[in-house]
């Protein structure tokens, strides 16, 4: 459906197979046709491949991936899809990701489908996802493990977090290999404000209903004066200290952040009489402030405290994955309307990856930060290292 979608969009299907090709599977192909669902025109895909009774494990879908000349970027989101899958489908069946057996979505099949996705949001020239209206569908489904409530445990888990509905519609609408696509692709799965639409297309799924279109709409375009800041009224508070070791300032920031402050901060300055001082400055939100307030009075010198609102404008971030060599690593991105502008690594997570591997921690941060550079080409990387 995802597909169909992008390929009613515009997504030329010869592009889409040559590019597909470059994935070591014989024989395969994809039959588009247009369908009618309800009455709404939609494209229905099919892939065709040669029959296998082959149940893959991640390792395998990695070697494939990894082994083929598709584009850096449609191997990384590719290879982030599936590990969502296996982080899914590992802690349904309690077990870990390397020793999961994909089953339907280890099929080639589906390997197809997530790995056409994302040269699909290339082609397409997609910069931001957002998904809304997710509906699962409701009743049971027989998977390999026997009958379960939809949505199943796997499409559970990976919609953990992520607002969805039952609808009133009795059957699986929504499975694994979907679920992992959009919660990959899709940083939001709220309406945007003030989108203005370019095209709208519909991908048809195989089964019909009465009176209902089994088709997924997708549609792309513009979002004007994209809400990108978000605003907050914060409390600071800042205090002239002259009298208070260096020791102890560097107990009050500790304290401060572990107590709920956003931030704290300290300013050389120089007061009265020519006196060398520093400027205590914490930033905290209003619920916050008087306990900071019992800080400052208890554990320093300070006789009085200078309050005053300030208004906190920043970008949304969100956290992502990109994938290294010595494991996932979390990701903060920053968006400013609609484009990725800032990418920050979290340092610990680097840290420990090189510690595990064996290898400088420079050395894994530039590994981090190249993947960073092409699954978000064009921002800025927090923390690249420079060479000289």
């Amino acid at each position: 459906m995802i597909l169909g979608g992008m390929i009613a969009l515009g997504v030329d299907p010869e592009v889409l197979k040559r590019e597909l090709s470059k994935l070591d599977i014989p024989k395969f192909d994809l039959n588009v046709s247009k369908v009618d669902r309800s009455g709404i025109g939609a494209i229905h895909v099919e892939t065709v491949y040669p029959k296998e009774n082959e149940h893959r494990h991640l390792s395998d879908i990695r070697k494939l991936i990894e082994g083929s000349d598709l584009d850096d970027s449609v191997k990384s989101r590719s290879l982030s899809v599936f590990s969502r899958l296996a982080k899914a489908e590992a802690k349904v069946h309690g077990t870990d990701v390397e020793s999961v057996h994909f089953h339907e979505v280890g099929a080639m099949d589906a390997i197809i489908d997530v790995v056409g996705a994302c040269i699909g949001l290339d082609l397409l020239g997609i910069e931001r996802c957002v998904a809304h209206g997710i509906n699962v569908g409701s009743g049971s489904v027989e998977i390999d493990h026997g009958t379960y409530p939809v949505p199943p445990p796997a499409v559970a888990e990976l919609l953990n977090g992520v607002p969805f509905s039952n609808g009133n519609m009795e059957g699986e609408l929504l499975t694994p290999t979907g679920a992992a696509i959009l919660v990959e692709f899709c940083e939001s799965f709220e309406s945007p404000d003030s989108f203005i639409a370019d095209g709208i297309g519909y991908g048809a799924g195989t089964r019909e209903y009465d009176r209902y279109p089994n088709v997924l709409r997708m549609t792309v375009g513009q979002i004007k004066d994209s809400a990108a800041l978000e605003q907050e009224t914060l409390i600071m508070l800042e205090t002239n200290i002259d009298d208070c070791t260096g020791e102890l300032l560097g107990h009050v920031m500790t304290e401060a952040i572990s107590r709920g402050a956003l931030d704290c901060w300290y300013t050389p300055i120089q007061m009265k009489k020519g006196r060398p001082a520093t400027l205590v400055s914490i930033l905290c939100k209003p619920s916050e402030k008087e306990i900071l307030v019992e800080l400052i009075y208890t554990e320093t010198p300070a006789i009085g405290i200078r309050t005053q609102n300030v208004v906190r404008e920043c970008l949304k971030r969100d956290l992502e994955v990109v994938t290294t060599s010595f494991g996932e690593i979390d990701v903060k991105v920053a968006r400013f309307r609609g484009r990725v502008v800032n990418v920050k690594p979290e340092f610990d997570q680097v840290k420990s990856g090189a510690k595990n591997q064996g290898i400088e921690v420079k050395r894994a941060l530039a590994e981090v930060n190249a993947r960073c550079a092409e699954k978000y080409e064009g921002a800025s990387v927090v923390g690249k290292t420079a060479t000289g």
